[in-house]
C-alpha cells in the first residue's frame, strides 16, 4: 500500500480500539458497506499495516507479578555476534519485548516472570549464558501508569 486514505486511518483507529469488531459494525463506524470495508482490512493485513491480532491478557490476573527492564551489555557489538544473540533472546518467552538500543548497553529487554526469586533463577540461568552477554542491568516496575497504548495515528494524517 502506498497511501492510506482518511477511510484506512479510520479501520486502523476503530481495531485499534477493539480488535474484535465484526466486519458489519466495523463498516458501519468507518462509513463504508460491508465488501469494500473487508476488502480494505484484508489489503491492510497484506501489506503488513495490520500484523495480527490477539487478546490483551491481564499479566498479575495470570500469575506473572514481575516485570523487569533490562539493559544487556554485549561483550561485542560486532553484526554476526550480535545477529547470534538476538536469535536467542527470540527464543525467550519470559521476553516479551526486546529493543536494540543506542547509548549505554545493547539490548532493552521487558521480562515477565512469577515472583522474585523466578527473576532471579531466570536472570543467572538464562541471561547471563546468553552468548556474547557481557553484563546486564535490571530495573523492576513498581507500578503501571500506560502500556500497550494504541499508536497516536492522528498525528500521521
Amino acid at each position: 500500500m502506498e497511501t492510506l486514505d482518511k477511510f484506512d486511518w479510520a479501520i486502523l483507529n476503530e481495531l485499534q480500539k477493539d480488535g474484535r469488531l465484526t466486519n458489519a459494525e466495523l463498516a458501519q463506524r468507518v462509513g463504508l458497506s460491508a465488501a469494500p470495508c473487508w476488502r480494505r482490512v484484508r489489503a491492510l493485513e497484506v501489506a503488513g499495516v495490520i500484523k495480527g491480532y490477539r487478546a490483551e491478557i491481564d499479566r498479575q490476573k495470570v500469575g506473572l507479578d514481575v516485570f523487569a527492564f533490562v539493559r544487556l551489555d554485549a561483550e561485542r557489538n560486532r553484526g554476526d555476534v550480535t545477529r547470534q544473540l538476538e536469535e536467542a533472546i527470540l527464543k525467550i518467552p519470559e521476553v516479551i519485548s526486546c529493543h536494540y538500543i543506542s547509548g549505554t548497553g545493547t539490548f532493552e529487554l521487558q521480562v515477565v516472570c512469577r515472583d522474585l526469586n523466578a527473576f532471579s533463577v531466570f536472570a543467572r540461568d538464562v541471561l547471563l549464558n546468553l552468548p556474547n552477554v557481557k553484563d546486564l542491568h535490571t530495573s523492576f516496575s513498581l507500578g503501571e501508569v500506560k502500556a500497550a497504548g494504541a499508536l497516536p495515528l492522528y498525528a500521521l494524517k
